[in-house]
């Protein structure tokens, strides 16, 4: 079977934004008047969507100031979005040369999606893909395969057709529960123990390239 989509995660995949996400964490944290996080400490709360990022790093299950938080840190991030955040080298021309071959490119993120429209139009790279979507498109986010399935519908395309790439275990996960192989990004933001299930481990963005331009093999 021909592959004819790339399905991306963003975050620690196709765009280091850990500084801006940290900063935009720490802005957050002062409202309530906690103390700063390191961002090493905020790369452990990336992936699974803003609300969950709020929670862990407030410490607190009261969806009031949950609510606040995530206020606080989307404002502030949508103003900031790409002050530090770089896409990672290669991942440009990766994407270049994989639209020049007639592969299809989607977003898959967690990231709210008026988030990943700013940072991906702020780093010029927007205009290559044919769909964008955050955790909030959707009724569910990864690792729940449903973003996978509704974006493989609206494609016309089937499971065997598609290839999720990401750097975290919710990109695996989802992938293998939507029936797609999986290609785990070792650059990013997860660690080896993610990256276990997947199909295919790529170092950096051209292995990505090859092995979707083999279809997947």
């Amino acid at each position: 079977m021909t592959i004819r989509a790339a399905l991306f995660d963003l975050d620690g995949t196709l765009v280091d934004s850990l500084d801006d996400l940290t900063d935009a964490v720490n802005h957050m944290l002062s409202g309530f008047g906690h103390p700063s996080l390191t961002a090493s400490s905020v790369r452990r709360l990336v992936g699974k969507g803003a609300h969950n990022l709020v929670r862990r790093a407030l410490e607190t299950e009261s969806e009031e100031a949950i609510a606040r938080g995530i206020e606080l840190f989307v404002d502030y991030n949508s103003a900031h979005v790409a002050n530090k955040s770089l896409l990672y080298p290669g991942v440009r021309e990766m994407l270049q040369r994989l639209a020049e071959n007639g592969i299809r490119l989607v977003v898959i993120s967690n990231k709210h999606e008026a988030l990943c429209h700013l940072i991906m139009e702020a780093l010029g790279i927007a205009r290559l893909f044919e769909i964008i979507c955050g955790g909030d498109t959707f009724p569910e986010m990864k690792p729940a395969p449903l973003p996978l399935l509704r974006v493989m519908e609206r494609l016309g395309i089937t499971a065997h057709e598609a290839i999720m790439i990401g750097d975290s275990i919710n990109d695996i996960e989802a992938g293998q529960l939507a029936g797609v192989t999986t290609i785990g990004c070792t650059w990013g933001y997860g660690g080896a123990e993610d990256l276990a299930g997947a199909d295919h481990r790529a170092s950096a963005p051209h292995d990505v390239a090859t092995i979707l331009l083999n279809n997947g093999v």
